[in-house]
């Protein structure tokens, strides 16, 4: 089944840019960071889709070798642009990040929910707890990495290669996990909720952890 990506996007970003005139503060950045996750979705979407194509890989492929490189670069050049132009706190950079993440995660489930059907709730569930949240916590990985890199004076071009890296590796290798079915399927699906819970006690322990 075709769809139309951009149209897509169109129908849920109107209403949030619409939303951006009547809200003020971290409600503001929160609907313009998920608005520009959205955004980052589609193009990534298109450039993964041309490497594919130029690379001749077939789908399943692309989106263990392709994918993961472009959608974790392309998330993290938004928030280290949001970072290094508005040197955010490091609250409201984690905020950036999450909503970075939960942006790029809806709008690729609902292109995906269009394409293949949501007549399966389980299926749903699953890849919304998934791939939704495989998103989401890449990018408060690399949030955290980088509040943490900028606080011991690391913030080096090797250190942002390094935590970019990571993501690409953690994503690339849930995509490889959940390419075939099986217990490695299970396990693959398993890897977000894992990681997320992980990054909240983290993040929660961080400023402690910081100040010692």
């Amino acid at each position: 089944m075709t769809i139309f990506a951009e149209n897509i996007f169109l129908c849920i970003a109107v209403p949030m840019v619409v939303s951006l005139f009547f809200t003020r503060g971290d409600v503001r950045r929160y609907v313009a960071a998920f608005f520009l996750g959205m955004g980052v979705c589609l193009v990534a979407a298109y450039v993964g889709g041309f490497l594919g194509m130029v690379a001749n890989l077939e789908a399943n492929d692309t989106s263990i070798f392709i994918s993961p490189v472009v959608e974790e670069a392309m998330k993290f050049l938004t928030l280290l642009f949001f970072m290094v132009l508005f040197s955010p706190e490091d609250q409201v950079l984690t905020m950036l990040a999450v909503s970075i993440g939960t942006g790029f995660a809806t709008f690729e489930n609902s292109c995906h929910i269009l394409t293949t059907g949501a007549g399966s709730l389980p299926y749903i569930l699953i890849r919304g707890f998934s791939v939704g949240i495989m998103h989401v916590a890449s990018m408060l990985a690399l949030a955290i990495w980088l509040i943490v890199a900028k606080r011991l004076k690391a913030f080096t071009f090797s250190a942002v290669i390094g935590g970019l890296s990571l993501a690409m590796i953690f994503h690339a290798l849930y995509n490889l996990l959940v390419s075939e079915p099986g217990i490695t399927m299970q396990i693959g699906y398993l890897m977000p909720s894992l990681a997320a819970a992980l990054l909240y006690f983290l993040h929660r322990k961080l400023p402690s952890l910081l100040e010692d």
